[in-house]
């Protein structure tokens, strides 16, 4: 992991982004022009932001308000009688544990569990694992390894007699028959994908629409802020949209800097996402997000955030085009909480507040002075619309003083008896949360 040297920064902007095209003149009239437009949705304030999210006002400080810094946490085991914290009314135990890096699990039709156990490239399992629920308790009484020898797989899909998977470099797919506890058939490449970059960008997602005619799939930056150049960040920072054998790419939505969790939205039937924001702005900045994402849309990355709030770091070559176009986002997360997991909750053994509502898997920062993350919030969500955030699964911090942390929350996933999964990846173990 890397962070920007933000204090020598504006010395040697020059050096490290490309250098301004444009005619001073003509940025000159460009910004004019865009500020000329700024509506009720931004509003300046003392160079403070404030900007008109879905879920009401947001304030944001100027870049560099606090210093970027690093607080990289340590593990500690979870002892046996320990464990995660949930609102009263909740029991949380262990679904499973000692597996390797579990960092997504996905769940079948027929309830199966397939758990991603992946991580970055030198510590990677590279396997998925089976768990099954033989006898309705709730709990897997099977553990078989499923697939092996991937290379960083993280997004899974059963479609079509086929179960996809989404490798860091590329989306494969093997024949599959419901119940089977084991492939060993060769992998059948549809789509390469680019692969490589900052801050272990390594995640793919997959997701397919209502009608099982298209596939999603979620691909995150190669690097912080496109300090590496724009050519490193092609098929980048987006959700791609194919056709279930790898055909018909297109780009779905852009300017989404990390894009992991996915999930329709069942009131609206749109596609949300949560977004891993930008890195080295100070403490405050940039806020992780969940959004509704409309197609063809443009999100800011790497130009600007949260609409059209300029990226310092691309003043030489501001792009405004791309500035004034730029989405605001439904529901900021915090900055550098790291929103990985997102999952909307449909089943009815929660209470009523939960349901259609999203769980948002935090991961937990490495770059502000103060930890951020590092449990699961719930978005609940009003006739389709998101409202304010709350804390639903916490204690994964040990001692912030001492940066020591038991665990890492990223993947959720809704089990077919309506319980939720939270995988804690560093931990190893994936928590189950049911009412009491």
């Amino acid at each position: 992991m890397k962070t920007f040297l933000q204090l020598t920064f504006f010395s040697i902007a020059s050096l490290l982004f490309f250098s301004c095209k444009e005619k001073v003149n003509k940025n000159q009239s460009q910004a004019a022009v865009t500020e000329q437009k700024a509506t009720k949705e931004t509003k300046q304030d003392s160079g403070f932001t404030t900007v008109e999210t879905a879920i009401g006002e947001l304030r944001l400080p100027p870049p560099y308000h606090t210093q970027p810094s690093t607080k990289i946490s340590q593990i500690v085991n979870w002892e046996e009688n320990e464990k995660p914290k949930a609102p009263t009314g909740f029991t949380v135990m262990r679904f499973a544990d000692n597996l390797k890096h579990p960092r997504r699990t996905y769940v079948s039709e027929n309830g199966d569990y397939f758990v991603a156990e992946s991580d970055d490239a030198k510590n990677s399992a590279n396997q998925i694992r089976l768990l099954r629920d033989t006898n309705a308790d709730g709990m897997p009484d099977e553990n078989h390894v499923f697939l092996e020898n991937l290379n960083q797989p993280y997004g899974m899909l059963i479609l079509d007699d086929y179960f996809y998977v989404a490798n860091v470099d590329a989306v494969v797919r093997f024949p599959y028959k419901e119940g089977q506890t084991k492939i060993t058939a060769k992998p059948e490449k549809i789509l390469d994908l680019p692969s490589g970059g900052y801050n272990h960008h390594w995640t793919r997602n997959l997701i397919a629409n209502q009608d099982q005619t298209k596939i999603y799939v979620s691909v995150g930056s190669s690097s912080n802020v496109g300090e590496h150049g724009m050519d490193k960040e092609k098929r980048r920072a987006n959700i791609l949209e194919i056709n279930p054998d790898g055909s018909g790419e297109k780009i779905y939505a852009a300017g989404l800097r990390n894009p992991v969790g996915m999930d329709w939205n069942p009131v609206t039937g749109e596609l949300w996402t949560a977004v891993n924001e930008r890195d080295a702005l100070g403490d405050k900045l940039v806020p992780d997000y969940a959004t509704s994402v409309k197609e063809g849309a443009w999100y800011g990355w790497p130009y600007s955030y949260f609409g059209q709030i300029k990226d310092p770091r691309w003043k030489d070559k501001p792009h405004l085009d791309k500035v004034e176009k730029a989405i605001i986002p439904d529901v900021s997360l915090g900055s550098h909480t790291a929103s990985l997991g997102f999952q909307f909750y449909t089943a009815e053994q929660f209470a009523q507040k939960y349901k259609n509502g999203a769980f948002v898997g935090q991961h937990g920062s490495w770059n502000r002075s103060n930890f951020a993350g590092y449990k699961v919030v719930f978005i609940p969500f009003t006739n389709g619309k998101p409202q304010k955030p709350e804390d639903f699964l916490t204690g994964f911090i040990k001692d912030k003083e001492e940066s020591l942390v038991h665990g890492r929350p990223v993947g959720v996933a809704q089990a077919t008896d309506g319980s939720l999964l939270v995988n804690d990846d560093d931990a190893g173990i994936i928590w189950r949360v049911t009412k009491k």
